[in-house]
C-alpha cells in the first residue's frame, strides 16, 4: 500500500524532492545540512530537485536530519477522559521535547470495518509512525492496516505484545495483586471485584491478579463476587449497584479504574452507607476521579504521562534505525506502578468493632 503524498495538500515535503531526485529523504538531508558524504552526481541530482520543486528546508527538514520523526499519529479511543487527557499530556510534552509533531485522530467505533476505514483515512496524513493506546492497541484491524502500510507502531498497556513489536506497560497482574493483598491485610474477605472491558488484556491480568491475592490469602475466588465493567463512569454505577443488592454485600469493592472506582462511591452515598465507615472503595490508575471524589480514592498510581513519553520515545528510536539502514528490533519498557493509600480503604467495620472491644 503506497503512503499518498503530502503533495496533494499543496505542500512540498522532504520525501517528494527524494522521489524526484531518485534517493532516499536521508540522503536529501545530508544534501540540506551540507553534509560531506554524499556523492556529487547523487548531490547535484539533490540540488535540481530542489530547485525544480521549489523547495525550501524548514524545521520539519532540519528534524529529519537529526533523525526525529516530524509527524508521529496518534489514534485514540479510550472511555476514561481522565486517562486520555493524562496520555495527551504525556505524548504532547514528548513531542515538544522531542521537536516533532503529533497529529491526533480519534477512532471511537468498535465496528472493525470502521476501525479500519478510519486507520485508512488517517494514514493519508502522512504520519511516520503511530502510538496506540489502549483499547486501539489492541485492536487487530488497526494494527493490520498499519502493516500493511509499512508504519512503524508503539502500542501501549497491551498485556501481550506481537512478535518484533514495540510496547510500553506496567505489570498489571501485579498491580492488581498487591491491592487486593491491601484490602486482604485490612481483614476484608468479601471484596467485590469489577472487572474492565472484556476486549481488554490488561482487564483480564488484573482479574488474574485480584484471583492470585484470594488465594494466597486461603480465599475462594470462585466465591468472590464479581461484576462486569466496561471502564466507564455508568458501568461502574451498574456493578457496584448489582453488588450491593446480593444477599450478602462485600465490605470492600475494588474497580478496574478510577471512573468505575468514582461511581462506586457515589452509589454508596446514594444508599445512605459510609465510605469507608460501611465500605471500602479502591480504584486502579490514579486519574482526576480518585482526587476529586469525596473520600479520595485509595489506588494505584500507573505512570500515564510516562508511558506516553517512553512510547513517543521507542518510536521514534526505531525511526532513526530505519532511516539509518540498520535493522529494528522488538522493545518492550515496562514502567513501575505503586500504590497510593487514601481515606476510601479502612478495616470492615466488624473487625474495627472487635479492635474497640479488646481496646
Amino acid at each position: 500500500m503506497a503512503r499518498p503524498s503530502r503533495r496533494s495538500r499543496g505542500t512540498i515535503t522532504i520525501e517528494d524532492v527524494a522521489a524526484a531526485a531518485g534517493v532516499s529523504a536521508m540522503t536529501v538531508s545530508r544534501v540540506i545540512n551540507g553534509e560531506k558524504n554524499v556523492r556529487d552526481t547523487t548531490r547535484a541530482a539533490v540540488q535540481e530537485a530542489i530547485a525544480k520543486l521549489n523547495y525550501s528546508p524548514n524545521s520539519a527538514a532540519r528534524s529529519l536530519a537529526a533523525g526525529e520523526a516530524t509527524h508521529i499519529g496518534m489514534l485514540y479511543a479510550n472511555p476514561s477522559d481522565a486517562y486520555l487527557s493524562q496520555f495527551l499530556v504525556g505524548a504532547l510534552e514528548g513531542a515538544r521535547r522531542a521537536g516533532c509533531h503529533l497529529v491526533l485522530e480519534a477512532c471511537e467505533s468498535e465496528s472493525a470495518d470502521e476501525q479500519a476505514e478510519a486507520t485508512r483515512r488517517f494514514l493519508t496524513t502522512n504520519v511516520e509512525g503511530v502510538i496506540l493506546p489502549p483499547p486501539l492497541s489492541e485492536s487487530q484491524p488497526v494494527l493490520n492496516e498499519l502493516e500493511v502500510a509499512g508504519i512503524p507502531v508503539v502500542t501501549v498497556a497491551m498485556g501481550r505484545p506481537r512478535t518484533h513489536s514495540l510496547n510500553v506497560r506496567i505489570d498489571d497482574f501485579a498491580a492488581a495483586r498487591e491491592m487486593t493483598q491491601h484490602l486482604l491485610e485490612l481483614g476484608h474477605r468479601r471484596i467485590g471485584f469489577i472487572k474492565g472491558h472484556p476486549n481488554h488484556v490488561a482487564s483480564h491480568d488484573r482479574a488474574r491478579g485480584f484471583r492470585a491475592a484470594l488465594e494466597e490469602y486461603g480465599v475462594d475466588p470462585e466465591h468472590a463476587p464479581m461484576e462486569q465493567g466496561y471502564f466507564t463512569f455508568r458501568s461502574g454505577l451498574i456493578a457496584t449497584e448489582r453488588l450491593l443488592a446480593r444477599r450478602e454485600p462485600p465490605t470492600a469493592i475494588f474497580a478496574s479504574n478510577d471512573d468505575m472506582a468514582a461511581a462506586a462511591v457515589s452509589v454508596a452515598h446514594r444508599q445512605g452507607l459510609t465510605v469507608p465507615g460501611d465500605l471500602s472503595i479502591v480504584g486502579f490508575d490514579d486519574t482526576s476521579p480518585a482526587t476529586t471524589v469525596w473520600p479520595e480514592l485509595t489506588t494505584v498510581k500507573q505512570p500515564i504521562a510516562a508511558m506516553a513519553e517512553a512510547a513517543l520515545d521507542l518510536l521514534l528510536a526505531d525511526l532513526r534505525l530505519r532511516r539509518s539502514g540498520h535493522p529494528t528490533e522488538a522493545a518492550e519498557r515496562v514502567l513501575s506502578h505503586s500504590l497510593i493509600i487514601r481515606e476510601s480503604s479502612v478495616p470492615p467495620a466488624d473487625a474495627r468493632r472487635r479492635a474497640h472491644a479488646r481496646g
